[in-house]
């Protein structure tokens, strides 16, 4: 059985054959299915969705572009959606320095709410990282996440090796997209390769992405 560890099913465009694409993924042994939250407004849908399918689980968190939008999320809030029996992850969260759709210390406060809910309830982080590798990981140490046995995963990994090694080092798995089939990935293949099977995790990022 696979795991798609990151898609995005309460996107518009999956809401008329919604159906019929969980068909196809269990057609090629996709049975379970994390959709991700992008922010707070989000969480009815992705409950609803979780209650619906069997096989879809979903996460609770900001995504770092929609902090300015949305405000930074009070750490009551996101622990409060969490609750749920499906919410099995908090995030999408992280640093984004490349579009810097939100300030870059809003996001660091954003990011360090999500760490807080690690704490209080176990469950992995799912962190988004884009230009910031070295912010990242002084919070993620600052925060000492190395003492949680899951602290999380990096979803849709295009880092650097160095990047790899340090996050492994902390605990996190490490997930890798359609990227990686890329014609000019082969740096991100040879890291591939390093990360260890047990730690390594695969995602569509549907729809954003290429399969």
């Amino acid at each position: 059985m696979f795991v798609d560890s990151h898609c995005h099913l309460n996107d518009p465009q999956f809401k008329e054959d919604l159906p019929q694409l969980l068909a196809r993924a269990k057609a090629l042994e996709i049975g379970r299915i994390l959709t991700i939250s992008t922010e707070l407004k989000e969480i009815p849908d992705l409950e609803r969705l979780s209650e619906t399918y069997d096989e879809i689980y979903h996460t609770v968190g900001v995504h770092p572009h929609e902090v300015d939008k949305e405000g930074v999320p009070d750490l009551k809030d996101l622990l409060t959606a969490l609750h749920h029996p499906k919410a099995v992850g908090i995030g999408e969260t992280g640093l984004d320095y490349y579009y810097e759709h939100s300030h870059q210390e809003h996001q660091k406060l954003s990011f360090r709410h999500h760490i807080h809910a690690l704490k209080e309830t176990g469950l992995p982080l799912v962190i988004h990282s884009r230009n910031a590798e070295e912010d990242i990981l002084q919070l993620l140490r600052e925060e000492k996440v190395r003492d949680h046995m899951t602290p999380g995963v990096i979803h849709c990994f295009s880092g650097t090796r160095d990047f790899a090694d340090a996050t492994l080092d902390l605990g996190f798995y490490i997930s890798f997209s359609g990227i990686l089939t890329f014609k000019n990935a082969e740096e991100l293949r040879e890291i591939a390769k390093t990360v260890p099977l047990d730690r390594l995790l695969i995602e569509t990022d549907a729809p954003y992405l290429a399969p």
